[in-house]
This record gives C-alpha cells, structure tokens and sequence, in this order.
C-alpha cells in the first residue's frame, strides 16, 4: 500500500502555516517534499506535516533556522532504520535532545511569567476604564 500524498495547500490548511512559509522552510533544507507530482507540484506525507509541526511549535520559542536544523538532524538520526546509531552516537544524541528539552521547558516558564504579567496588565486597565464610567 502507498502512503498518501498531498499537496501543499493541504499540507498548509492542516498545520496552520501558509504557502510561503512552507517554501521557505524548503528553501532553507528544513523539510523536503517526499516526492513531485508528474505536473511538478510538490507532495508532501504524513511524515512530512510531522516535521512541519515540530518546526511550527519550535517558532513562537524563539528557535533559530539552524537550532530547528540540529534538532530534526537529532531525531532523524535517532529514528534511522538504515545505519542506525550505535550505542555511544545514541547516548551523545539523547543528550543534545535533552538539552532542546531543558531549553524548551525553560521558555515555556519564561512566556508563562510573561502572561501573567500581560494579563495583569490587561485587568488593571479594565478596572481604570470600570473606574472612570
């Protein structure tokens, strides 16, 4: 059985991203569409919308192009069925992975204080605003 393809409108409605985001994620080597359509249009799998939304989830963290890089080299490395890492490469990839976890938690913190704060904001100026009618 194949695995299905789709295009990239599709692609786009079902991680939230648009076109050209997309394409620029091509450009820029973060995901390759699996395959081309006879007319040349580009396919992407389930795997390929997996990837996106890792990078999509890694962006309002601040993540950098090359930190989304090393991090999907980390987990396609680790998921390699075809060479897999030995036990040693393992060990030095779980490491790094966990790093981008301890970093990922880290700014999750850091965006929850900072909501806090928004929303504290927001609720003293609606006491302003019920305090002036």
């Amino acid at each position: 059985m194949t695995e299905r393809q789709m295009q990239i409108g599709e692609v786009a409605e079902r991680t939230g991203l648009s076109l050209r985001t997309i394409r620029h994620y091509e450009e820029v080597g973060l995901v390759v569409p699996s395959a081309r359509s006879k007319g040349g249009f580009r396919l992407y799998t389930e795997a390929d919308v997996d990837r996106l939304m890792v990078i999509r989830r890694m962006k309002p963290l601040d993540f950098s192009l090359e930190e989304m890089r090393d991090l999907l080299e980390i987990t396609d490395r680790l998921a390699a069925t075809d060479g897999p890492p030995g036990q040693d490469e393992r060990a030095r990839l779980r490491e790094r992975l966990d790093a981008y976890r301890k970093i990922s938690e880290a700014r999750c913190e850091t965006l929850r204080a900072r909501l806090d704060m928004a929303e504290d904001f927001a609720a003293t100026l609606r006491r302003r605003l019920d305090a002036t009618a």
